[in-house]
């Protein structure tokens, strides 16, 4: 059953990511009451008290430092907490400390909020295999657990090929699918600007150098947070972002189509694993997982990333 309203949304980690999400929220008017947990308390009251010294520049807005039972009843739960990706570290080297924490996290969430009325974004990486802990470890439906997926590195792909062929990048339109990581693969045969394939296109605007430059943008897309990791810490303000393209979806039941991390039944092939590939988002969470048609060299490398996945999960204890 879909509720008229969805009014509240609970923070969980206010880090960088969450706190700059929780930014984001406030600004787009979406809620009507926003909680921030952390185990680090004095942080969530901090970040909750800077955010309503803005709130005379925003759409009006409950925020509040709470505890896991404030969440209670949350339309709408995201959890940004865990262990942050440093310098040299790759997302999966966060997988054994974070799955720990979101054993705890995901045990208490679940009993102050029900399947029926609430939703699990998953944001803290590795964010497929933290998306299929949080499944696990909840209970809920599959389509009412998701991850941030590669929203992001879809977002950075559009960027990169907008400023290599000279366009906006709102008019470049391709995904990136699989693991958000070291696995993740660009689906070209799909990409298109002003409706005509990337060959096509490049045929015209003469700035490509055929596959030589699709492997440096693709490079990019796949090093970019370990580049801006070296150079500021972390990256929060374009992944902030990203998930405030999920959670509009969500809240105004828009279908829209993102590459979210969900739990796959047979969809490519590929069972027991959450990875991104196009997904239709609603209200509901995942309303259906799309199979685009896919070259055989993107097929064999999506089924590599989600082998991938699959193995690191198998030492989990779960």
């Amino acid at each position: 059953m879909i509720k008229k309203n969805i009014n509240k949304v609970s923070v969980v980690g206010t880090g960088y990511v969450g706190s700059t999400t929780a930014y984001t929220l406030m600004l787009n008017g979406l809620f009507s009451e926003l909680v921030l947990i952390d185990i680090n308390t004095i942080k969530a009251k901090g970040e909750a008290m800077d955010l309503n010294h803005g709130l005379p520049f925003a759409k009006p807005v409950k925020i509040y430092q709470g505890t896991y039972e404030d969440s209670k009843d949350s339309d709408l739960i995201i959890i940004a907490a865990g262990a942050n990706q440093k310098a040299g570290e790759t997302r999966i080297d966060l997988v054994h400390k974070n799955t720990a924490i979101f054993r705890e996290i995901v045990s208490q969430l679940v009993k102050y909020n029900s399947p029926e009325n609430s939703l699990l974004l998953i944001v803290t990486n590795p964010v497929d295999i933290l998306t299929y802990v949080t499944w696990k470890i909840s209970g809920f439906p599959i389509n009412r657990v998701l991850g941030s997926g590669t929203v992001l590195d879809t977002a950075r792909f559009k960027y990169l090929i907008g400023q290599h062929v000279g366009v906006d990048a709102r008019n470049v339109h391709g995904y990136i699918l699989g693991e958000h990581g070291d696995t993740e693969l660009p689906a070209w045969s799909l990409t298109t600007i002003a409706g005509m394939p990337m060959d096509v296109y490049c045929s015209t605007c003469k700035s490509c150098n055929g596959h030589q430059n699709r492997e440096q943008i693709f490079n990019e897309v796949k090093n970019a947070a370990y580049e801006i990791i070296d150079a500021k810490g972390a990256t929060y303000y374009a992944v902030a972002l990203a998930v405030e393209r999920i959670v509009e979806a969500i809240m105004r039941d828009e279908h829209s189509i993102l590459t979210v991390s969900s739990i796959l039944q047979g969809q490519y092939g590929l069972s027991d694993v959450a990875l991104s590939v196009p997904t239709i988002v609603d209200r509901n969470g995942v309303n259906s997982v799309l199979e685009v048609p896919l070259t055989e060299e993107e097929q064999r490398l999506l089924e590599y990333s989600a082998k991938s996945l699959k193995e690191i999960v198998k030492g989990l204890d779960i």
